[in-house]
């Protein structure tokens, strides 16, 4: 038997972060330009988005792998799955197939558009033609401009610009519906006929490893994600303006790890939002935005947007970094979303500003280290939008105003956990204080510290830093900053 099918008219699908067959721009083009199809996603050595994920970010992905591999099994199809260099791997592909085209999810990182660029180049050599399709956003990043032909760094004005060009790219029904069957070329013995998974043993380590808090909380996977927008359309999303704040309660859409993989497009979410949902849906605008900035300046993803933040005294505190990527600041709501990242590759997003404005701000350390600790446990990284949540909350990147914003710790726990539920879940050693000193644990009497089996310094840190006098300190630095600029500002 030939190694190569009878018809040649094969094309390649490589799914990336589009991990979904109902509005798929990728799969549809490459329906409707060659006879059979084969879908893989490829494991590559230094991938952006996967080179530098965790276990919950690989174990989501493999799980979301297998959730696709039966819904293309369902369609006549199966998901190859290979771990290796990207362009070996496609021209591999292609050589067992006779594919002369290949369809992939378009992705917006600057290393993924130089790799995109490169393999477009060596592919075309081969005869081999590479095809990148808008699959992951409402609208392509590189517009609206302002009046003056630049790019827009406040977010409401950008926003308002979006809804004045294009509300929803992709009109009404959210997308192109999934296809009924795929066919497929026929497998070469022992070759494209692999078990899913098999050739990409870091991935499969993951898919049995799981982290078993994640997996009891999400279900991975298209089916999962639509599952997940139902619930929260038809509940907490009616609430969501106020609802969203509180990290006790399930009131946010807890959609983040579904659009980071692509198992659901923004456009079908926007699509079947309620009038309700107004507040929401200007979130899936804020994703946007992160993407949009990134477009435009790219180098934003590791270094600051604002120029002058290069010249800011950071400081250098390797204790103080340990003790907050462990959850053991001293202060409950930091170290409980930081206990909550490290159990489920997930973080409440309004708890999400307060860890980073302590790391930043009480602590001065760079965003940087914060960013790429989040990249590395998140189950929803995302390089735009960690960059942009980052840069925001340091006061760095764009919107950030007033970018000397510090986040109390106590008053945001007592504000917005104010029954100490959030806390009492993630930091059970201080379970048993009441609600008045639950986020502020050093100020309860000792015959209250003992009742609850408390003992600071012992069961629970005493706090690294005085907040109020790292507030002053770290006003004074932006305050520096500030008239450093006015300074030298040209003239």
């Amino acid at each position: 038997m030939s190694d190569r099918c009878e018809s040649a008219d094969c094309a390649l699908v490589w799914l990336r972060r589009t991990l979904r067959l109902f509005d798929n721009p990728a799969l549809t083009a490459a329906l409707g330009s060659a006879r059979t199809l084969l879908p893989v996603f490829i494991d590559a050595p230094g991938d952006p988005l996967t080179g530098s994920a965790g276990p919950a970010a690989r174990t989501w992905l493999a799980r979301s792998l297998e959730a696709l591999d039966r819904s293309l099994a369902g369609r006549g199809a199966r998901l190859t799955v290979l771990e290796g260099p990207a362009l070996a791997t496609l021209l591999g592909l292609a050589k067992e197939t006779g594919a002369r085209t290949v369809h992939a999810d378009r992705l917006y990182d600057p290393t993924s558009q130089a790799r995109d660029a490169l393999l477009t180049r060596e592919l075309s050599l081969a005869g081999i033609t590479l095809h990148t399709h808008a699959c992951s956003l409402l609208r392509e990043p590189d517009a609206p401009l302002t009046a003056e032909g630049t790019p827009f760094r406040v977010f409401t004005a950008y926003h308002r610009a979006c809804l004045r060009t294009n509300p929803l790219d992709g009109g009404p029904d959210g997308g192109v519906p999934a296809p009924r069957h795929i066919p497929t070329p026929c497998p070469t013995p022992g070759e494209l006929a692999r078990p899913l998974l098999a050739d990409a043993p870091s991935l499969a380590r993951a898919a049995t490893d799981a982290p078993v808090r994640l997996l009891k909380q999400w279900e991975p996977g298209e089916e999962g994600a639509r599952a997940a927008v139902d619930r929260f359309f038809a509940g907490p999303a009616h609430d969501y303006a106020t609802g969203r704040d509180y990290p006790g309660i399930r009131g946010t859409s807890r959609l983040s790890p579904h659009l980071a993989f692509g198992e659901i497009s923004p456009r079908e979410i926007a699509a079947l939002a309620p009038p309700a949902a107004t507040a929401f849906v200007r979130q899936l605008y804020w994703r946007e935005f992160a993407y949009y900035l990134m477009h435009h300046f790219p180098h934003s993803l590791d270094a600051p947007l604002r120029p002058e933040f290069l010249d800011f005294p950071w400081a250098h505190d390797p204790a103080g970094v340990e003790a907050w990527k462990t959850g053991r600041t001293g202060y409950p709501l930091v170290d409980a979303g930081m206990r909550e990242l490290a159990a489920i590759g997930w973080m409440h997003n309004r708890v999400r500003m307060v860890v980073a404005s302590f790391l930043t701000k009480d602590l001065l350390i760079p965003w940087q280290t914060g960013a790429a600790h989040f990249v590395h446990l998140l189950a929803d990284a995302d390089l735009a939008n960690n960059a942009l949540g980052w840069q925001w909350v340091a006061g760095s990147g764009a919107d950030a105003a007033p970018y000397f914003r510090v986040f109390n710790p106590v008053l945001q726990g007592t504000r917005f956990d104010p029954g100490g539920d959030y806390v009492r879940t993630w930091v059970p050693e201080l379970a048993a204080l009441p609600n008045r000193f639950i986020h502020q644990p050093w100020a309860a009497p000792a015959q209250v510290l003992e009742e609850a089996g408390v003992s600071l310094g012992r069961t629970y840190p005493a706090p690294i830093v005085n907040h109020a006098e790292a507030r002053e300190r770290a006003l004074a630095s932006y305050g520096a900053l500030r008239a450093n600029r006015v300074t030298h500002r040209p003239r």
